[in-house]
C-alpha cells in the first residue's frame, strides 16, 4: 500500500513539474521570439535547476550558438560578490561598517575620505560624484568614454573616476555609482593585501568550484566567452559593442560567468554558506532606491496578488546583460545571461516570475 502511495505521489509531483515546464517553455520561446533574445536562461526551485536553456548566437560573424556552457559577461552581478567579500571581512572583525572609508583606504584622497562609511558605498548613498556621469550613447560615439576606453588600472580608476567631490550629504540620496564598489574593492585589496580578483578567488570562486567564473580582460582569450552586441537606436540595428576595457569595471562589474557558476553562488547566499543569517538580513535591508547591499531588495512585489520578497540583482553595459532574480519565501531563482542588449531583462524576469510562482 505505502508504494502505491509514494507512487501516486511521484506521479502528481512529476506531472506538475513536466506541466509547468511545458507553460515555461511555451511562454520563453514566444517571448525570445518576439523580443529578439539571445543568451541562457535557467529557473531553479529549492537549489536545484529544472529549466535550462539557450538562444541566438555567441558570434554572429562565425555563427557560433549560445550553449549552456557558454560564458557571459555579468556586468554588476559583480558588485553582489564585492558585497559578500566586505561582508565576510565585517563578520571575521576586520570591518566596522559604520566606519569611513579612510579608516580602511588611507591612501583615498577624495573628499568622501572621512565622511562616507562602508555601509554606505553598499547601499550607494555616499554622494560621491557619479562615474558615469553625462555619458549617454551620443557622447560616447563622439568623445569615447574614457573611463572604460583607456586602459586604466584599480589605482588610476581610483584616483581618477571614485575620488571626485561629494554632490550630495552621505546617507541622504540614493544614486547608482559605480565609484562606490571601486572604492570597496580597493578596500579588499588594502585590508586583505591580495588583489580583488585573488581575494574573490580564494573566498568564494574556488570554495563553490565556480570554475567557470573570473574576471575579464581585454587582453585575456577566454574560451566560450559569448561576443557582445548592442542595438542601436539612431541607426536601427544591431551592432559590435564599443571597444572598452572591461577591467575597469573591477569590482563594480568586470566578472565573466556562466549560469550554472551563479546559480552555485545564488544556492551558496541563501543556504547560509558564504554569510551568516544576521549578516544576510543586513544585505538584505532594503533601503533608498530599495537597495540592500549590492542587490535590489523589494519587500512586497506583488505576484499574481500575493505579497513575496525578491532579491533582485541584475547587469547591463552595452550588450552585456545580465539577471540575478531570487523570490525568498517560494526559493526559486530566476537566472538569465545575455550577449545581446535587445531584450529588458527586468520585464522578462517579471513575467518568467508570473509563470513560475503559483
Amino acid at each position: 500500500m505505502k508504494k502505491i502511495v509514494y507512487l501516486i505521489a511521484f506521479f502528481v509531483v512529476t506531472g506538475s513539474v513536466f506541466g509547468q515546464s511545458s507553460k515555461v517553455d511555451l511562454f520563453i520561446d514566444s517571448f525570445v521570439m518576439k523580443n529578439n533574445f539571445n543568451g541562457t536562461i535557467l529557473l531553479a526551485k529549492e537549489n536545484k535547476a529544472w529549466y535550462k536553456k539557450s538562444f541566438g548566437m555567441a558570434n554572429f560573424q562565425l555563427n557560433v550558438p549560445n550553449t549552456t556552457d557558454t560564458r557571459y559577461k555579468v556586468a554588476s552581478i559583480t558588485k553582489a560578490f564585492t558585497a559578500v567579500l566586505i561582508l565576510q571581512l565585517y563578520e571575521q572583525g576586520k570591518i566596522d561598517l559604520n566606519k569611513p572609508i579612510n579608516t580602511y583606504l588611507p591612501e583615498y584622497k577624495g573628499d568622501a575620505a572621512n565622511k562616507v562609511t562602508v555601509a554606505q558605498l553598499l547601499n550607494m548613498t555616499s554622494g560621491i560624484h557619479n562615474i558615469d556621469d553625462g555619458i549617454t550613447l551620443e557622447s560616447a560615439l563622439k568623445n569615447g568614454m574614457p573611463q572604460y576606453q583607456v586602459p586604466h588600472t584599480a589605482d588610476e580608476m581610483l584616483a581618477l573616476f571614485s575620488s571626485g567631490k561629494l554632490v550630495s550629504k552621505p546617507g541622504k540620496e540614493w544614486d547608482y555609482n559605480n565609484a562606490d564598489y571601486i572604492i570597496l574593492g580597493k578596500m579588499i585589496e588594502h585590508m586583505t593585501g591580495k588583489t580583488f580578483e585573488q581575494h574573490l578567488q580564494a573566498n568564494i570562486l574556488q570554495p563553490l568550484l565556480m570554475t567557470n567564473t573570473g574576471i575579464a580582460y581585454q587582453q585575456k582569450i577566454i574560451p566560450r566567452l559569448a561576443n557582445t552586441y548592442f542595438y542601436r537606436d539612431d541607426i536601427k540595428t544591431m551592432v559590435n559593442d564599443l571597444p572598452v576595457y572591461t577591467e575597469n569595471w573591477y569590482a563594480a562589474g568586470a566578472m565573466y560567468s556562466t549560469v550554472d557558476d551563479i546559480l552555485k553562488f545564488t544556492n551558496a547566499l541563501f543556504e547560509k554558506k558564504l554569510l551568516k543569517q544576521t549578516t544576510l538580513d543586513l544585505m538584505f535591508s532594503s533601503g533608498l532606491g530599495e537597495y540592500g547591499y549590492g542587490v535590489w531588495v523589494y519587500k512586497d512585489y506583488d505576484i499574481h496578488h500575493k505579497h513575496y520578497t525578491i532579491i533582485k540583482r541584475p547587469g547591463s553595459i552595452m550588450g552585456a546583460q545580465a539577471m540575478l532574480f531570487h523570490v525568498l519565501e517560494k526559493q526559486s531563482t530566476i537566472i538569465i545571461l545575455s550577449n545581446t542588449g535587445t531584450t529588458s531583462l527586468d520585464e522578462f524576469a517579471a513575467k518568467i516570475a508570473e509563470q513560475v510562482i503559483d
